[in-house]
């Protein structure tokens, strides 16, 4: 092999300096054993472990209005039980929209710069939140305001997933993105683990504490001024740790294709599904315990649904990996309606007073297999466009290289643009709570999940599907 053969192999030599942490790399070849063996994998490796933290502060942001909403009528604001599942809601909507610019912004601008960038600006409605609920006069709109500011940290996941994809070989993918969203999803358990136990802090407080009704304080404030620091810390980090890829630098103009593809409105109402789930019974659960059985405590149980369903997505893709992402998606959509059924049957009615322990446990059932079919559906998205791009093509070509490029393209666009409708779920759910009786809006929901099983299986899963996945 000539040299100037081996320099086209295994182009990182030429420039060993690019693959320092805080700079651009040029030269990008994770599909070459070589490259990745010596230099790709330590690389991909930095990045993730940097994206990491910092989607899960993100995620604690989004979901801060969880517990804090639970909190606001003990020290004197005069909310509604309405507006308080409203507050839990309206971060959805804006992390919702701003993840459809952030699906295509992240590649544009790149990794380092985009994680640092989108991680510093979630410092503004923390320090808002931080003073306004110190005063029990703080209207209703100034709450809204703060909350939807809040909304933006759901944003940081579709930037970050699509971002992070680029580093990994396509056989590595999955886990990647299994490590960065799973972990980065337990930042909704953490900040409904940590909350109560920070709010409680006077050694913590920046201010005066607010007074409950049974005369003991509490200091609010911690909740978002604890995280401050955090997030000025990891924002330096990403800035000079990680790097940004050229190869992932993709115009706009090569990914508005996905609006087109039939299969990228199809994986969407399925995650809609999965995730849409996740993050809205996760921002529901705490209001939905305190308001249903008002004697246990919101601190002891809300976190433990939003850990399970994290952690199940690694498992998700797992078993996808062996077993077909369709057939495991839908596995979750049944898996997820008997447990909403459950649910269901264990709530309060008339002169029954249901059981606690039935209906939490049927919950966490439903963040379990929410998790699972969070992790199947993204296994599913790079195989059918690898599908459909390659089909009836010949390996090594250069049109088989060309199509492969852009189903990487296609893929990454689809996996965020999916993840930002599927964000909506987080508004829809509390939303839907505030205007219908629960066990009306538990129905809706199976029969949701029943049209999701269709799909998946029509398209995805029968023998002769359009695009077995």
């Amino acid at each position: 092999m000539s040299s100037a053969t081996q320099e086209a192999v295994r182009p990182h030599l030429a420039d060993p300096a690019q693959y320092r942490p805080g700079r651009t790399i040029t030269d990008w070849t994770p599909e070459d054993p070589s490259f990745w063996r010596t230099t790709g994998k330590k690389v991909a490796t930095r990045n993730l472990w940097i994206a990491v933290p910092a989607l899960l502060l993100a995620f604690v942001v989004w979901q801060v209005w969880s517990i804090t909403a639970t909190n606001l009528k003990d020290v004197g604001f005069g909310f509604s039980q309405s507006q308080l599942f409203w507050l839990t809601a309206v971060p959805g909507i804006t992390g919702g929209t701003a993840r459809i610019f952030y699906t295509f912004l992240g590649p544009m601008i790149g990794q380092r710069r985009f994680t640092a960038l989108s991680t510093v600006v979630l410092i503004v409605p923390l320090l808002w939140l931080g003073f306004a609920v110190q005063d029990p006069s703080t209207s209703y709109g100034t709450m809204i305001a703060i909350a939807a500011l809040c909304g933006i940290g759901g944003a940081n996941f579709s930037s970050s997933l699509a971002n992070i994809g680029f580093f990994y070989p396509k056989q590595e993918k999955g886990n990647a993105t299994g490590i960065n969203g799973g972990l980065g999803n337990l930042g909704v358990s953490v900040v409904q683990l940590l909350t109560p136990i920070l709010i409680t802090s006077s050694v913590l407080a920046i201010g005066a504490g607010q007074k409950k009704a049974n005369g003991s304080e509490i200091y609010l404030q911690n909740a978002a001024f604890v995280w401050v620091p955090v997030l000025i810390v990891l924002a330096v980090v990403a800035w000079f740790g990680q790097n940004d890829l050229k190869v992932a630098s993709t115009p706009f103009s090569q990914q508005k294709i996905i609006f087109k593809r039939k299969h990228n409105w199809l994986m969407t109402w399925l995650y809609v599904g999965t995730f849409g789930s996740f993050i809205g019974f996760a921002a529901a659960l705490p209001l939905l315990i305190k308001t249903t059985f008002p004697a246990y405590s919101v601190a002891t149980y809300a976190w433990m649904g939003p850990a399970l369903g994290a952690l199940a997505r690694w498992a998700g893709g797992w078993i996808a990996d062996k077993l077909g992402g369709a057939r495991v998606t839908i596995l979750s959509f049944v898996g997820m309606g008997a447990s909403i059924i459950g649910v269901i049957t264990f709530l309060p009615a008339g002169s029954d007073q249901g059981s606690f322990q039935g209906f939490f446990l049927c919950f966490l059932s439903a963040f379990f297999f929410s998790g699972i079919g969070n992790g199947s559906t993204f296994r599913q998205i790079p195989v059918i466009f690898r599908g459909q791009h390659l089909k009836g093509l010949t390996e090594g070509t250069p049109q088989y290289e060309a199509a492969l490029k852009q189903a990487e393209i296609e893929s990454g666009a689809v996996t965020g643009f999916t993840a930002a409708i599927a964000a909506y779920g987080f508004f829809f759910i509390p939303a839907m709570f505030a205007n219908f009786a629960v066990t009306s809006a538990m129905w809706g929901f199976v029969a949701f999940y029943a049209s999701c099983v269709v799909v998946a299986w029509w398209f995805y899963a029968r023998k002769g599907a359009e695009a077995p996945s």
